[in-house]
């Protein structure tokens, strides 16, 4: 979600009075005419800032709500279009320096005051995982200079499916998006009046507009196409989202767009609410987004915007301007601000969580903070006399030394815990080559280990597991990827026996371990990944390009095996994936029959298929627990955590061929699954196993294919 202009309609952010004296020094001359409140639009950026907030608090119940960011979008640039074409036709030009001293005089203190609690809070072990240092100090200095969407793009972060362990910063990408077209619109935009002036009889009004439409239809065009190849990083690159200020641009130029009719109004306004009302519950993390997905709330969000008949009490120019949206409105920038941060940091405050009670009073936490923030550093920041009253450099070099404070309390904070994150690293290696006796499973599976006294250290340390994960992730596909990728470890000897390892992230956290025992074993290993999407013929009930994307994988993946098949393969996947249940009785039933009909174009061949149980699913990564708590504190409930009815187990029951793993009795008992097994972190997140975990199960995964090796001769 972005930040958007604040002091642009409502009379209490500094916009002149009717016969006033004209603008004071520390206005920018594109107030020299003053503007129409909006009140509708502030509540429109009540809506955004709700969507995507709730949408972080519940993902489930709102999983459309991250396309809040995009109403935000289209109301800068309505805003921010207007005030520079209103400063163009008073003055001919726009003041760069005092146009961009106001954004950041506006912008910044509130900004810059979350991230250095941010800076502050990466710096304690107890709050952020050590592990994560790195990347929390180099998003922290990225959000400062405001890339943090690019830094985010070549990083590949995956926003929409949660990959990782996402940054208590990573919500200012669009903060750095916003910023960037402050800086880059005016440009455009006085670049197109200089054209209109110079070429064409100075019609500098049509050169904008034409100007501003053909980049935006450039934009959109690159970010349908950059969307459908490079969905990662096609979420947070600039010129993907351009067009949606593109979009607010032209209801700005172009009066005839602002309706004014009454009935014509009225539809148009609850047309556009019902647009974001099905985004917010419609759209998923497997939607294909930005792209052409993103017209919808863009338009929606336009259409509200256009509304502009406020005369009876149910229309939605109406409703959106009653006292609590326009409250939240106001401190809709203070509020994005905040919520996430203090999502990240929640689980890891000792006799704190994110249960349902939880969560209601942290998101009262974040209004009260929000308006906090709105109350002592956003209103009086924008008129600090010794800001206002000096030339707009003084401003831009304060805001400077204000950036490299936070950038060097972030260094500050790698400094302090760079030996912390030296010694994990160094800890993480060494147990990885020498882990200790009747260590992880072995403390449950050995029997010599029966008597053996369990272990006060955690390996690896809470603050520590969530690198404990396989390297090679060029192997791992992802989103609406269908390549088939194959990677291949081990023997290259030609008659070496073929193991392949197949399946969705569940598969793909066993790498490292499946690569050691091929090494030891003098087996060739072969890879297929793909996130999301298990190895099963029955369609995911998530359907679209992500769909699409993943039978179109696993297709390819077969055609791959049948040409050059394995002596076993190896699968595993997530027990809560969603299955179609078209044409079963229900969705169990179905994913039991895919897998069924996945296996069997490999036992049909002779090939035996190899399968496990899946292990647990937590609500919130245990070692958030683990670092501040014991680890008997931080159990979880069988029932909570563990899939009654995984349908791996069914898939396996009775079908010749396939042998069946079930690790259930490592991690639980009868009542209650562990984050800490014979001494080892079992989880790196919320369902994912440390790769040291993984290693101490080496020797049934081992058995398990020998033994299949052996029967299929």
């Amino acid at each position: 979600m972005a930040a958007t202009e604040h002091d642009s309609t409502s009379p209490r952010s500094g916009a002149p009075a009717a016969g006033g004296a004209g603008p004071r020094r520390d206005r920018s001359p594109e107030h020299a005419e003053p503007s129409r409140f909006l009140p509708h639009v502030q509540g429109l950026r009540a809506i955004a800032v709700l969507l995507v907030v709730l949408y972080h608090f519940w993902p489930g119940r709102l999983p459309g709500g991250y396309a809040g960011v995009d109403v935000f979008f289209v109301i800068s640039g309505f805003l921010i279009t207007g005030h520079l074409m209103r400063e163009l036709t008073a003055t001919g030009t726009v003041r760069l320096g005092q146009f961009w001293a106001r954004r950041a005089r506006r912008l910044l203190p509130a900004s810059l005051l979350v991230l250095l609690f941010c800076a502050i809070v990466a710096a304690s072990p107890y709050l952020m995982p050590v592990s994560g240092l790195q990347r929390e100090i180099s998003e922290i200095i990225a959000s400062t200079f405001y890339v943090e969407n690019w830094y985010l793009a070549f990083t590949s972060a995956d926003y929409l499916n949660h990959a990782g362990d996402p940054s208590m910063v990573q919500h200012y990408w669009s903060l750095s998006l916003e910023e960037q077209f402050y800086v880059l619109w005016p440009l455009l935009m006085l670049l197109a009046a200089w054209i209109g002036t110079k070429f064409f009889s100075g019609r500098r009004r049509t050169a904008i507009l034409v100007t501003l439409a053909v980049v935006s239809a450039a934009s959109l065009l690159f970010s349908i196409v950059f969307t459908l190849t490079n969905p990662a990083p096609a979420y947070f690159v600039t010129f993907t989202r351009m067009w949606e200020f593109g979009l607010g641009a032209m209801i700005a130029l172009v009066p005839a767009l602002r309706i004014r009719h009454a009935l014509g109004s009225f539809v148009l306004g609850w047309a556009g609410i019902i647009a974001l009302v099905y985004t917010a519950f419609r759209f998923d993390g497997t939607t294909t987004f930005p792209g052409y997905a993103a017209l919808l709330p863009a338009l929606g969000a336009a259409a509200v915007i256009a509304a502009s008949n406020a005369e009876r009490w149910w229309y939605p120019t109406r409703i959106l301007s009653v006292a609590p949206m326009r409250f939240t409105g106001d401190i809709s920038y203070s509020l994005y601000l905040w919520h996430w941060p203090l999502i990240i940091i929640a689980p890891s405050v000792p006799f704190w969580g994110l249960s349902i009670y939880h969560r209601v009073a942290l998101l009262a936490i974040c209004f009260v903070l929000a308006w906090l923030t709105k109350r002592f550093v956003e209103d009086p920041a924008r008129g600090w006399r010794v800001l206002t009253l000096r030339p707009a450099k003084v401003t831009l070099w304060a805001s400077l030394a204000a950036m490299l404070l936070v950038a060097g309390t972030a260094g500050g904070a790698w400094a302090l815990n760079a030996p912390a994150y030296q010694q994990g690293v160094q800890q993480l290696a060494e147990l990885r080559d020498n882990p200790p006796e009747c260590f992880g499973a072995a403390s449950v599976l050995d029997e010599d280990c029966a008597d053996a006294a369990p272990s006060d250290t955690i390996l690896p340390s809470p603050g520590f597991a969530g690198v404990d994960k396989p390297s090679d992730e060029q192997c791992f596909v992802q989103l609406n990827d269908a390549r088939p990728v194959s990677c291949e470890f081990g023997s290259d000897a030609p008659d070496a026996p073929t193991v392949a390892l197949i399946g969705d992230s569940h598969a793909f956290q066993l790498l490292s371990t499946f690569q050691r025992i091929a090494d030891d074993n003098g087996w060739r290993l072969v890879t297929y990944f793909k996130g999301a999407c298990p190895w099963n013929d029955t369609p995911l009930s998530t359907g679209g390009a992500f769909g699409d994307a993943c039978t179109q994988w696993r297709g390819d993946v077969a055609a791959d095996l049948q040409a050059d098949p394995p002596d076993v393969v190896f699968t595993s996947a997530l027990a809560t994936t969603p299955y179609s249940a078209a044409g079963y009785d229900s969705s169990y039933d179905a994913a039991v029959a895919g897998y069924r009909a996945a296996w069997s174009t490999m036992t049909d061949a002779g090939v035996p298929v190899v399968t496990v149980v899946d292990n647990p699913v937590w609500e919130t990564d245990p070692n958030k627990c683990l670092r501040t708590r014991d680890a008997a504190s931080c159990e979880g409930a069988r029932s909570d955590v563990l899939v009654a009815n995984d349908p791996l187990r069914g898939a396996a029951e009775g079908q010749q061929d396939v042998t069946l793993l079930d690790f259930t009795s490592v991690y639980c008992d009868d009542t209650t699954c562990f984050p800490v097994v014979g001494g080892a972190g079992v989880y790196r997140d919320q369902d994912h196993l440390t790769v040291t975990f993984v290693d101490s199960l080496a020797p049934q995964y081992t058995a398990a294919l020998k033994s299949a090796l052996a029967a299929a001769g």
